[in-house]
């Protein structure tokens, strides 16, 4: 899909929410990460379970350094509405802001357009898409997903420490890793560079090629 991606700078957007205007840098600030999701439409049932359980892990995200900021394209008085209906049904009060976008040009910028769906008017709606931006304001993780599929908040908040640790170390996470699991040192460190970053010692498993590639740390 064209436009906006993993690894691009976001520009310094302007736009009206729930919490009245907030420019996209200053939200995010020196050292913070944002999740910004978009949501095909207001008063709609996965949208609906979606805000409200982004709202129940709102405390677990600030923990993290982590900044919600919701998108979709109707305007600010609509969004009050359904906040109602979404703290009703979920319980959890809905403290992040909800971009307004009536005219549907932030999510043509954002690369967060719909290819498939169109509302009843014709016009485009966003996709079910999340970005993850990191304190250099770029993109560091996108997700898609169709209308019909709602999104696993526990996922967010997995690759979300999985990004942090790979920015604080030269580590990735392997594949199905959970917090606390063990990582693997990047390829690009060398042994004498990894017995002086892991003093606490690492396992490089033995392969059948010989080579010492995979290398597990705990950090």
């Amino acid at each position: 899909m064209p436009g906006i991606t993993i690894g691009d700078t976001l520009p310094d957007l302007e736009f009206q929410t729930t919490h009245g205007k907030i420019r996209l840098y200053d939200y995010i600030g020196d050292q913070g990460w944002v999740i910004l999701f978009s949501h095909p439409g207001d008063f709609t049932p996965v949208c609906t379970t979606e805000l409200g359980m982004m709202a129940a892990y709102a405390d677990k995200f600030a923990a993290m350094g982590a900044k919600l900021l919701a998108l979709s394209c109707d305007d600010v008085n609509s969004h009050q509405e359904w906040i109602k209906d979404i703290e009703a049904y979920n319980g959890h009060k809905v403290t992040y802001p909800i971009i307004a976008d009536p005219n549907r040009e932030l999510i043509k910028q954002l690369n967060m357009v719909d290819p498939d769906q169109k509302d009843p008017a014709g016009n485009q709606v966003p996709s079910r898409a999340l970005h993850i931006i990191g304190p250099d304001k770029k993109i560091k993780l996108s997700f898609l997903y169709p209308a019909s599929t709602g999104r696993n908040i526990d996922e967010v908040v997995r690759v979300i420490e999985a990004l942090q640790i790979a920015a604080k170390y030269r580590v990735a996470t392997p594949a199905n890793w959970k917090p606390g699991e063990a990582v693997v040192i990047s390829p690009s460190v060398s042994k004498e560079e990894a017995d002086q970053m892991f003093k606490q010692g690492y396992e490089t498993v033995p392969l059948p090629s010989g080579e010492e590639y995979l290398r597990l740390v705990k950090v």
